[in-house]
């Protein structure tokens, strides 16, 4: 009989666990307030109310003991939390770079605009489609462009050690189909020359992109005569003329893709169809928003499975702790909840009062771990290697609300499963053993 409760037991476990990690806030405040009106209104609440006061009063005299939870489980909460920052802020920075009023076209099946070539008739036909916006002389807001690889000397590596940035030839229509982007420092490129413009991320990543400095992309040397901000993953390119870096890397007259500034989010459609009723053109067609979007979506998913995997591996250790420390709490205080059973207390409230203390101490654990993640790691500086891309994207870690709520969703969870067992051995505790026993 005793197998079947505990299989039991772990079935309900496994239903818990799931509903309360998929369960929103609102519905955690539900539950916390049905809990506080059973603790108020019925006797059997009144019993564990009256059992949780006088064990969370001792709890003083059991300091060392209760810091193992605490910290153990603010441990969890704040690597599972920095964790998650890094792929919501990867994923906020493409997100970001996209927008629903702009298109990218390239080639029918690349993945992206590194493995993309368009002719010189290709990009023509899809600067004449309909549904692109115009200049105030008519022309197509458009820039066809292309995307290398090139290496630069690493900040503060050794003379030897460089790292790879993604460079991108542009057109001089880019700053209207890109009106985010803004230079900080120094001045535009100009057409037919070999200079440069930085975004913050790749300034900040390597050496010699002041402006004024020059670099070697491929044969040449380069210029760089500014530094551009965007607040999205531009910021982590190089930028020059899309001729000159074209004829850099023996590209010719081809192209890797071409951005418009459409009439409207509604006139998406429109281009699209154009360029796919067009028999001349293979090409695949997608917002920017979506385009980027896709982009973050196989890092991000990587980067939270570490987090979890990592939070998982804590959480099994964190849980050991409170199981420990609750149980020698139970077994100190049996002749206190012997005497409760023994002058008419039932075994739920002696459950539910011990859950209650577990439950505390994971919560100021978990706010602990959740509050220093925040103030350590919201708006830190990191850089990894773009999906489809040729160099790092520089992004910043996010600790939102929404990740807050999930480390102490997981905190919470280790005190349930740490204090159950504990609660039920101390309910089904024998009465006159106990009092033997002391």
């Amino acid at each position: 009989m005793a197998w079947l409760i505990n299989v039991l037991l772990f079935l309900f476990l496994l239903v818990a666990m799931a509903g309360w990690v998929m369960l929103p806030w609102p519905g955690a405040v539900a539950l916390a307030l049905l809990l506080a009106a059973w603790l108020l209104l019925t006797r059997r609440g009144r019993q564990a109310q009256s059992v949780a006061v006088v064990g969370i009063s001792t709890l003083r005299q059991r300091l060392g003991a209760s810091a193992v939870i605490v910290v153990g489980i603010a441990g969890v909460v704040g690597v599972l939390v920095a964790l998650l920052a890094m792929a919501e802020g990867y994923s906020e920075t493409l997100r970001n770079t996209g927008s629903t009023d702009t298109a990218i076209v390239m080639r029918g099946a690349s993945a992206s605009e590194v493995a993309s070539v368009l002719d010189r008739e290709s990009v023509t036909l899809i600067q004449q489609a309909p549904g692109i916006a115009r200049d105030a002389k008519g022309e197509p807001i458009a820039s066809n462009e292309i995307v290398v690889a090139a290496n630069l000397p690493v900040k503060g590596g050794g003379p030897d050690e460089t790292g790879s940035v993604q460079l991108r030839g542009v057109s001089e229509q880019t700053w209207t189909v890109r009106p985010q982007v803004r230079i900080v420092a120094g001045k535009r490129f100009a057409p037919g020359l070999r200079e440069l413009v930085v975004g913050r991320g790749a300034a900040r990543q390597f050496a010699g992109l002041e402006p004024g400095q020059e670099v070697r992309l491929g044969t040449q040397k380069w210029t760089v005569v500014g530094v551009f901000a965007s607040g999205d993953a531009m910021e982590s390119e190089i930028w020059g003329d899309v001729s000159v870096v074209a004829d850099t890397y023996r590209r010719g007259s081809s192209r890797g893709s071409v951005t418009v500034r459409l009439a409207g989010p509604q006139a998406f459609a429109v281009f699209k169809n154009a360029l796919d009723a067009n028999p001349q053109l293979k090409v695949d067609v997608s917002t920017t928003l979506d385009y980027f979007s896709k982009q973050s979506e196989q890092v991000s998913k990587v980067l939270r499975i570490i987090g979890i995997t990592v939070g998982a591996i804590m959480a099994i250790g964190a849980m050991f702790g409170a199981l420990n420390t609750m149980f020698a709490a139970v077994a100190a205080r049996a002749r206190e909840i012997a005497t409760l059973r023994a002058i008419g207390f039932s075994g739920l409230p002696v459950v539910v009062a011990v859950m209650l203390e577990t439950m505390l101490l994971a919560l100021i654990g978990g706010l602990i771990g959740a509050l220093a993640a925040y103030l350590i790691f919201n708006g830190y500086g990191a850089s990894t290697m773009a999906a489809g891309s040729v160099g790092k994207l520089s992004f910043e870690l996010r600790v939102t609300p929404g990740l807050l709520w999930t480390g102490l969703q997981w905190a919470l969870a280790i005190g349930f499963i740490g204090g159950l067992f504990p609660a039920m051995r101390a309910a089904r505790v024998q009465v006159a053993t106990a009092l033997r026993e002391l």
